[in-house]
């Protein structure tokens, strides 16, 4: 989808800022250039920029320019650490206007604090790092004050990194969090101890780690594009008293995968509130 072609942000005739350009931030960042934002209307605050960041310069991109370089800022999106907001917060309001929208992707920052701290429209969101490949998840929420057209147009933002749900009630963030914007580290650890698991029944590394990688994205693909539920798909592999059923009942055990994965997913949760401060 064309970001030129959507009308929420035909209406953003300032600068968009984002602050701090690491792994997520610059995913985004990436996302808005390949899908037709100009980089002479973004600016980057960022104190370690990388190279791809840096070569965007030449094209227009502004990069930690002085306040007054920044001119008029339509939204600016937080993308630093939580733990670093509190340090940061007066700079980047001293940057905004009443009317500016403020998206917020770090991990734990309720909106009330995000308001009282850059003023703004404030908006919630957790994106994942597939959004490095336009493949990402994101969930936002947004303040009472946000009107509709102001929703659509992060909306529209979001959308460059891939899908965007929106919910209404703040208080499922930290269940968000703990699944879909942590959940890639899961299934990154999942490749790891399946080849370390195929090295210990007796395969190379080379060949434990290629058949972990491609079964893992190849099985993700898989349930993209099948309209069938996870449990049925799990179903289908599955013949009765056969290699996977055997393999199943392991991780299926009562001290199996699901209340280790439960136990994860709130070990997450009650991180992402632990840092609302």
């Amino acid at each position: 989808m064309s970001l030129s072609n959507l009308n929420p942000l035909s209406n953003l005739r300032g600068s968009i800022v984002l602050a701090g350009a690491g792994k997520m931030g610059g995913a985004m960042l990436s996302g808005w250039v390949a899908q037709g934002i100009a980089p002479s209307k973004l600016a980057v605050i960022d104190p370690a920029p990388s190279n791809e960041i840096t070569k965007l310069v030449a094209d227009g991109l502004r990069l930690n320019p002085a306040p007054s370089e920044v001119g008029d800022v339509s939204v600016l999106i937080v993308a630093v650490k939580p733990q670093m907001f509190s340090e940061v917060a007066p700079a980047l309001k001293s940057l905004l206007n009443p009317s500016t929208i403020v998206i917020s992707i770090m991990a734990g920052v309720p909106l009330a604090k995000l308001s009282q701290s850059c003023g703004g429209k404030a908006i919630r969101a957790m994106p994942n790092t597939p959004a490095a490949i336009g493949r990402g998840m994101t969930v936002a929420v947004a303040a009472r004050d946000v009107t509709q057209a102001e929703c659509d147009a992060a909306d529209a933002l979001l959308q460059a990194t891939g899908l965007v749900e929106w919910i209404g009630d703040e208080g499922l963030m930290d269940a968000v969090t703990a699944v879909s914007g942590s959940g890639p580290a899961y299934v990154f650890l999942l490749a790891e101890e399946l080849a370390g698991a195929g090295v210990a029944a007796g395969l190379s590394p080379e060949l434990a780690t290629r058949l972990a990688r491609e079964t893992i994205a190849g099985s993700g693909e898989l349930l993209h594009r099948s309209n069938l539920s996870s449990e049925t798909l799990r179903q289908n592999v599955t013949s009765p008293g056969g290699t996977t059923a055997a393999a199943l009942a392991v991780l299926m055990d009562k001290d199996g995968f699901r209340p280790l994965l439960a136990r994860a997913v709130a070990a997450a949760a009650k991180r992402s509130k632990e840092l609302a401060g």
